[in-house]
């Protein structure tokens, strides 16, 4: 019947637009980002959290290309640059650990959607590998940062401040 026909048509427009859209809106992380932290939440002696968290509390520079995000943070003296492969090939970072040693973070950036996957792993203290996740979104202009692993899940918001 020319009804089906119609409804078909619908049905198969309906389903190529959706994959094109996939294909090639994928969210833009670029820009300044400060951390929306309830000072109300803010551990009491500034000795909460640990290396990890100061690194999440800290403002933030993102930069995102077609294929790669690169994030510049400055903790105290010290400017930390990550930049991720957004091709899903492997990433290897460098970063200040105990002690002043450089350890090397090996991650992979994977789209899920409108979120960055970032599955980062590292040596633990005990030399075993240490894997964590981190699940990037972006939403009415605020940025999430959800993680796994390390201390357990944690998340962070942020806001763009340019």
């Amino acid at each position: 019947s020319l009804m089906m026909k119609r409804a078909r048509i619908g049905i198969l427009a309906t389903a190529v637009l959706a994959v094109a859209t996939m294909a090639f809106a994928q969210a833009d992380f670029s820009g300044s980002w400060a951390p929306d932290v309830d000072p109300a939440a803010a551990p009491a002696g500034g000795g909460g959290g640990g290396r990890g968290g100061g690194m999440f509390n800290a403002p933030m520079t993102v930069k995102q290309t077609k294929d790669t995000l690169t994030i510049e943070r400055t903790v105290g003296e010290n400017k930390i640059v990550q930049t991720f492969k957004l091709d899903g090939t492997e990433s290897t970072n460098s970063q200040m650990g105990r002690g002043g040693n450089t350890m090397e973070i090996k991650s992979v950036a994977k789209w899920d959607g409108q979120k960055l996957v970032i599955t980062s792993k590292q040596p633990g203290q005990d030399g075993a590998i240490v894997e964590n996740t981190q699940t990037w979104s972006v939403a009415g202009g605020v940025l999430t940062i959800d993680r796994t692993g390390g201390r357990g899940p944690s998340s962070t918001k942020y806001k763009k401040t340019t």
